[in-house]
């Protein structure tokens, strides 16, 4: 195990070395010129100039991509061009809010989830198998933006029990923090919970039918006792992949929600970098969603691995 967690690690150093290279290359080819952003359309050649060499900018690009990689190295994110601050604290006050909308939301996707997939799983073709299915086929075809404006509508407007837009601090109070995150984690929990039930359904109805089933059946164990001890621990190996998976799709949905309901965190402030032409923020606003869905599937791998020794052995299916 320990061998399979090493080879794991070292590819991740590897992708993030080479997502650096294609996130500055990325960042270098857009269009626009940033002393011109910063100091205005109407600014003098000479200042632009001045800027520029102040800058680094009129270096070769592989000098500015080791002079952007080392600062990395060394916990160095930059400077924002936009705000003229240290771009450290405003990323990790961006990240820890998001982390809390990502976080509570992959929470209740995995528990509900599962547990919607179970449960049609084991009802496979009867009433509440066919609502569990219909239901999901309609979460995975309506985009995020669509279900945002909806749950706005009705939740902000028509009813008025929540806030539409925006974000509270603990400091004013555990209802008032909790009332501002409800409808982006509702947003953000409808798609994807579609995502995890449907896969939990298909896997938990295959493994029903499989011959260890029909033997723990045969020897006369209770039906939940059968569910619980060897069709769900089996069913949910596909589960645990398409989770990671779905952090990925979180981080561009993360995006997407965050700008529409104005919460201040790592999409909002990813598009406010790209809006503004901030480039050493968008770039490390990029590395960080790129650490994320990485991570995500280093921690998939490892839990894939403990559940099942083939992989970390190297074994395959017909060993």
């Amino acid at each position: 195990m320990t061998g399979y967690v090493l080879k794991r690690l070292l590819s991740i150093v590897l992708t993030m070395a080479v997502m650096s290279v294609l996130i500055f290359w990325i960042t270098q080819v857009m269009p626009g010129n940033v002393a011109y952003m910063i100091l205005g359309d109407f600014a003098s050649a000479e200042d632009v100039a001045t800027l520029e060499a102040k800058l680094g900018l009129n270096d070769p690009a592989y000098v500015q991509y080791l002079r952007w990689a080392s600062g990395l190295l060394h916990g160095d994110l930059g400077r924002s061009l936009v705000m003229d601050r240290p771009i450290a604290p405003i990323l990790w006050d961006a990240v820890g809010k998001s982390a809390i909308l990502a976080g509570i939301s992959i929470g209740l996707v995995a528990l509900l989830g599962i547990w919607l997939g179970v449960y049609a799983g084991v009802r496979h073709g009867k009433t509440a198998d066919h609502v569990v299915s219909v239901t999901t086929y309609v979460n995975i075809a309506v985009p995020e933006f669509l279900w945002a404006i909806v749950i706005i509508m009705i939740f902000a407007g028509y009813l008025n029990w929540f806030p539409a837009t925006g974000y509270s601090d603990l400091s004013n109070g555990v209802g008032a923090w909790a009332r501002h995150l409800i409808l982006p984690i509702f947003t953000l929990v409808t798609g994807l919970m579609a995502h995890v039930s449907r896969l939990t359904r298909s896997s938990m109805i295959d493994t029903m039918q499989s011959q260890y089933v029909r033997a723990a059946r045969a020897r006369g164990l209770p039906e939940s006792l059968v569910i619980r001890r060897h069709a769900l621990p089996n069913a949910l190996l596909p589960t645990i992949t398409v989770l990671a998976i779905d952090v990925g799709i979180m981080m561009g949905g993360i995006v997407v929600v965050e700008t529409i309901f104005s919460y201040p965190g790592l999409g909002r402030l990813l598009m406010f970098a790209i809006q503004n032409m901030d480039v050493p923020l968008l770039q490390a606003c990029m590395m960080v969603i790129t650490f994320v869905y990485a991570a995500s599937n280093l921690v998939a791998d490892l839990l894939y691995a403990f559940l099942n020794p083939r992989v970390r052995y190297g074994r395959s299916s017909n060993d």
